[in-house]
């Protein structure tokens, strides 16, 4: 093993102005978190992740989604701040890169270039038009003299526009060292793990800077940031896809999560999200459509649509303001204004305008079965649980509560009164 990780997610996080751990706040439909150990999982076996602050909460999202990891609880009372946060940690590698878990952005790739420089400190640095608020680096001859904290700078260091990055790559035996020499005499009193340049300054290490970019070190401190996170991350998953073959209409309007796959043939057309472990294949997703959870083969669907989880549909075209739900729909038609909840519908099958299924009576979720060249007249209700078998024509305006057999059809409307004259009755007179 070439690098040990260290994952510092124990802050507060109170820039965001919310009850959910900041780590656990999503880009792209996984928490900031899940995108940084995902990274860091193709560097390293020995992932140690820090907390403190609302741990067991994070902790628990962590363990349902990734193994291997060890985790390590902040002595936040007795020493706080980042030097803090690797206090008491045995690493498993002879080099120990430490990343935090505010920033969703990094690649592995870009973390990869870490480990190329021979130093026994290598710290990511940035050039910055606005620095305000990161720590600044002093550089000289290739080598990082020394780093301060925004907070610690004083005006000639705030006139400097290299700053701190936030990540770090230690020899094992460095942290070993100067861990325990950290003092917190600081305006915040906590332990800096910049201080440690400092030290291993004064004593003749080599510390190297790396110049990164900007986007992928981009800390996410508060609700502006996650935005900006977002749209980052957006431009990547659509522009990963376009290279794959997928054509998206104004890419920049659709929303698509990092869980989402497509294969063959797609086209998505503008204003429409994509959420989930969603797989859409051969398929074309019309403006403004819904897609959760769910797999769409060689169909189309929408504008307008929405697909909503553990439904699949297969060769069917679903059009506008209908509304799937953990429903099997092969070969189907359902050209608008429908709602479809817990069904299977064959090959062949017709669903026409104002068509719904009730599934639900109040207590519990029922299951429609519709079979192969079925004709669902338009503004029928199908009351599950119901069985319509093959070649059945239900006519429109029907409420159904009972199964209904092969080649019959199924008519259930109240008889047409006409009453003459009704309304010259009713008003009194005739209206203009």
């Amino acid at each position: 093993m070439s690098v040990s990780i260290a994952i510092l997610a124990a802050g507060q996080g109170t820039r965001m102005k919310s009850g959910l751990p900041k780590v656990l706040h999503k880009i792209s439909g996984r928490p900031m978190i899940w995108h940084i150990i995902k990274e860091a999982k193709e560097l390293s076996e020995d992932i140690n992740v820090v907390l403190y602050h609302e741990a067991e909460v994070i902790r628990s999202y962590l363990e349902e989604n990734f193994q291997n990891l060890r985790f390590h609880i902040q002595d936040h009372k007795n020493f706080p701040g980042t030097g803090g946060a690797l206090m008491g940690i045995t690493f498993q590698a002879d080099r120990v890169l430490v990343l935090n878990g505010d920033m969703p952005l990094i690649q592995a790739s870009e973390l990869e270039q870490f480990l190329q420089i021979d130093a026994d400190i290598v710290m990511s640095v940035i050039d910055l038009e606005n620095p305000h608020g990161y720590g600044r680096v002093i550089i000289e001859d290739t080598e990082v003299e020394y780093i301060v904290e925004h907070k610690d700078c004083g005006e000639a260091e705030l006139a400097l526009t290299t700053v701190n990055a936030g990540v770090y790559l230690f020899k094992k035996e460095v942290l070993q060292k100067f861990l325990p020499k950290l003092s917190n005499d600081n305006a915040q009193k906590e332990y800096y793990l910049t201080e440690i340049i400092g030290l291993a300054k004064k004593e003749g290490y080599t510390i190297k800077p790396i110049f990164v970019k900007e986007e992928s070190f981009k800390g996410v401190n508060s609700k502006v940031d996650l935005a900006q996170a977002e749209e980052i991350m957006q431009e990547r998953i659509k522009n990963r896809w376009m290279r794959e073959g997928v054509i998206f209409r104004l890419p920049t309007t659709s929303f698509v999560e990092i869980d989402v796959e497509f294969e063959g043939e797609c086209e998505v057309e503008s204003g429409c999200v994509l959420r989930g472990k969603s797989r859409i294949i051969d398929s074309h997703i019309k403006a403004n459509s819904v897609i959760e959870e769910s797999e769409i083969r060689y169909s189309s669907v929408g504008p307008l649509a929405r697909v909503r989880p553990k439904s699949i549909l297969e060769d069917t075209h679903i059009g506008n303001f209908v509304e799937v739900k953990k429903s099997h729909l092969r070969g189907v038609k359902a050209g608008h204004l429908s709602y479809l909840g817990n069904s299977q519908i064959d090959e062949g099958t017709n669903i026409g305008a104002g068509t719904i299924t009730c599934n639900y009576d109040g207590k519990e979720k029922h299951q429609t079965i519709i079979g192969k060249n079925v004709f669902v007249g338009s503004d029928s209700q199908l009351v599950a649980p119901l069985r319509i078998e093959d070649d059945v024509i239900i006519a429109a305006g029907t409420t159904l509560t009972k199964d209904i057999p092969k080649g019959s059809l199924a008519i259930a409307r109240p008889p047409l009164q006409i009453v003459k004259d009704f309304y010259y009755k009713f008003f009194g007179k005739k209206r203009c």
